[in-house]
């Protein structure tokens, strides 16, 4: 079984709006007017509209701030300041900033990598439902690496990732039951989960399903 890498900090990372809610207004909001023009390349507008956001502490100003400082899309990126604002919409609770905290310290941004640090982060963004965060916090405890080695808890935050439709988190939960790791072995549940990741497009799920239908074959009848 292998860990699928993570991606890349700017890869992983979007600027937020929440445009399409239910409740939006017809006329749009100063985020959603920042966002459209990131999106159409008028970083200079964009940056204005986040900045002022920002100072008057709305969290997704100040997390769509920190990205353009991550992306050095600012005329004077700085990376600790993107730290701050990550910080200061963390502490009002947006789930994604937790998420960008726990990537933040994994990648080294700051200069090395804090593991320990990143780990932290994730578990506060794993427990608010973010499932890259659950998937990250996973691998810690899989890997031992940012986290003592904790194959049960690994099997825990998989599976919650798993239940949210996480492809590669069905294919590593079916894996750990096959092998009992973790969790006690139980080669029907280990078929559950290979066949959901294959249905989701895993493509090494399949040939697990072929693998484990033969051995479950051949297990006696009660």
């Amino acid at each position: 079984m292998s860990i699928r890498p993570q991606p890349s900090f700017a890869a992983a990372l979007m600027l937020a709006a929440l445009v399409g809610s239910p409740h939006a207004q017809t006329a749009a909001t100063p985020l959603e007017i920042a966002v459209e023009a990131y999106e159409s390349g008028d970083l200079k507008t964009a940056a204005r509209g986040f900045t002022a956001l920002s100072a008057q502490r709305e969290p997704l100003g100040d997390y769509n701030l920190a990205m353009m400082h991550l992306r050095a899309e600012l005329p004077k990126p700085n990376p600790r300041e993107a730290k701050r604002l990550l910080e200061r919409a963390a502490a009002k609770g947006l789930v994604r900033a937790e998420l960008a905290l726990g990537q933040l310290y994994e990648q080294g941004v700051l200069g090395k990598p804090e593991l320990a640090k990143s780990t932290v982060w994730y578990a506060r963004a794993a427990e608010h439902g973010s499932v890259d965060a659950q998937v990250a916090l996973a691998t810690a405890y899989y890997l031992g690496r940012g986290a003592a080695l904790d194959m049960k808890q690994a099997a825990h935050w998989f599976r919650e990732a798993a239940n949210a439709g996480d492809v590669g988190a069905q294919y590593l939960l079916a894996s750990m039951y096959e092998t009992g790791l973790g969790l006690p072995a139980d080669l029907r549940l280990a078929r559950y989960w290979y066949d959901i990741a294959a249905r989701n497009g895993d493509e090494a799920a399949p040939s697990k399903l072929i693998e484990l239908d033969r051995r479950l074959a051949l297990e006696p009848t009660t």
